[in-house]
């Protein structure tokens, strides 16, 4: 008796252009599930290969170092999803999506919790000289140069937010606690939140000693906080950024630390990641960290699963677990 054949599966395609930390966990949890497309394993041509597949890719997985374009979604006429690993999406093009019908899902909250930990974590590290007085400390300086100098108090410090979304009200909600007196600027005053509104960040750094950047990277948000916002936060002002680094004139930046004008910053973010301006490595005042200030172990994982069950509802045809507007 002749043996039949098992019938191949046909799994749901998923385009990948470039590899990431999630991609990798999401691949080995859902190599049953889905063909994944990684573009960067095949040998030609990124337009070249998106034509070659262009009828059977529904959807595509992207994080914040992916830039999807018209360019990119143009040749692909069944796409009908993308989900990005980011809770920001200035790299993807989402009037080009709408135009097309493409639904994107994104991290929502998923970090804001750890995100605002940071913030309040550089802001902490900036005002008390943390980093700094280890570095003392380790330097063998303590018993050489004696007592280290005087730092600075947490409580009472007027703190401007720029951004008050999720992670910006998270930053609130603990600086608050810590006696705070806190004010915000954001794209419009929000109804429910009792919080001083500024309505250009100008006023409010004037009003501050420190400034958190929270916003996302727009057109109208790239270099906002230029040197005549800096020069308003004042010699006693503090800068923190987890939001994007290009949020800031970074030159403007440097030169205003080097100079004095400001008192100091708190960096999680650059304008050319992964490079830093050197300046800032000497600088005492200025507490840097590698953009991650949304991945601890318990985010990524919960990023993960929300990743999946973005892609699992769409293929089920289920609503979106966090889809954005």
């Amino acid at each position: 008796m002749e043996t039949l054949s098992p019938v191949p599966k046909h799994f749901p395609k998923v385009l990948v252009l470039r590899p990431s930390d999630v991609f990798t966990v999401l691949e080995n949890k859902f190599s049953g599930k889905f063909e994944f497309l990684k573009a960067w394993e095949f040998p030609i041509p990124t337009d070249q290969f998106l034509s070659t597949h262009a009828t059977s890719v529904e959807a595509m997985f992207c994080s914040a170092n992916t830039s999807v374009t018209a360019a990119v979604l143009r040749p692909l006429p069944s796409l009908r999803l993308i989900v990005t690993t980011s809770a920001g999406l200035h790299h993807i093009d989402l009037p080009e999506c709408r135009r097309l019908g493409i639904s994107v899902a994104n991290a929502a909250t998923v970090f804001s919790e750890d995100v605002a930990d940071t913030a309040v974590g550089l802001l902490i590290d900036v005002l008390r000289r943390i980093t700094a007085a280890d570095r003392y400390v380790r330097g063998g300086l303590w018993p050489v140069k004696g007592d280290y100098p005087l730092a600075s108090k947490l409580g009472g410090k007027r703190v401007g937010i720029i951004g008050l979304g999720s992670i910006g009200l998270e930053v609130a909600k603990r600086l608050d606690a810590f006696g705070c007196t806190i004010s915000y600027n954001s794209t419009k005053k929000k109804p429910h939140v009792a919080f001083p509104f500024y309505h250009n960040v100008l006023d409010l750094a004037t009003n501050c000693n420190v400034l958190v950047i929270c916003c996302a990277l727009t057109d109208q948000t790239h270099h906002m906080i230029n040197k005549e916002v800096l020069l308003a936060l004042g010699k006693k002002g503090i800068v923190i950024n987890i939001a994007r680094g290009s949020v800031i004139d970074e030159k403007e930046l440097v030169q205003c630390l080097v100079r004095g004008e400001i008192a100091g910053a708190g960096l999680d973010v650059f304008e050319n990641e992964p490079e830093v301006p050197k300046e800032l490595f000497e600088l005492d005042n200025v507490v840097m960290s590698p953009h991650r200030a949304v991945f601890t172990e318990e985010s990524f994982n919960d990023l993960c699963e929300l990743m999946a069950g973005n892609l699992e509802a769409f293929f089920s045809n289920k609503p979106l677990l966090s889809p954005v507007d």
